[in-house]
């Protein structure tokens, strides 16, 4: 298996791993932050950021460095064009982090506001919605490199 193959695979554990927890977040858990309860909330969003961030920050960095790989590096698994594609959309679902979902869990590790709580759960479908494309994109990547004796000839 070559370096690019390692890194499609790198690339496409990493992105399903985020599809799973992005989509269980969106539906699941960030529906259950209104139950905790104003009296305990501040300390409950305190909590949910340190024990969340290892999950996220591994596989994200994992990710974000793959994809940056995949554009930088030539290689017969993917088209400059859609490894550009799946950077572009690593760095938006970056940047909606940064400047959406961050503060408003920064605004919540103060205690409960239902705005921001309402801005969170609504802002938090940019990134679902994103990294579902990404899992869509590196699973065309993956059938195409499985199934293709050329993948570099896939535009």
């Amino acid at each position: 298996m070559t370096n690019a193959h390692w890194l499609l695979l790198l690339n496409l554990a990493s992105t399903w791993y985020m599809v799973g927890l992005i989509w269980m977040v969106q539906i699941v858990h960030y529906k259950l932050f209104d139950r905790v309860g104003d009296d305990v909330f501040a300390r409950y969003a305190v909590d949910h950021a340190r024990l969340i961030t290892p999950i996220v920050a591994i596989p994200m960095l994992l990710e974000l460095a793959s994809a940056i790989g995949l554009v930088a590096l030539p290689n017969p698994v993917t088209s400059p064009t859609t490894s550009a594609l799946g950077l572009a959309l690593v760095v938006l679902i970056w940047a909606s982090t940064a400047f959406l979902q961050v503060p408003c869990h920064n605004q919540l590790a103060t205690g409960f506001d239902a705005a921001a709580y309402q801005r969170l759960v609504e802002t938090n479908w940019i990134r679902t919605v994103l990294w579902s494309l990404r899992g869509i994109l590196t699973g065309y990547w993956f059938v195409s490199a499985m199934t293709h004796s050329h993948p570099a000839s896939i535009t």
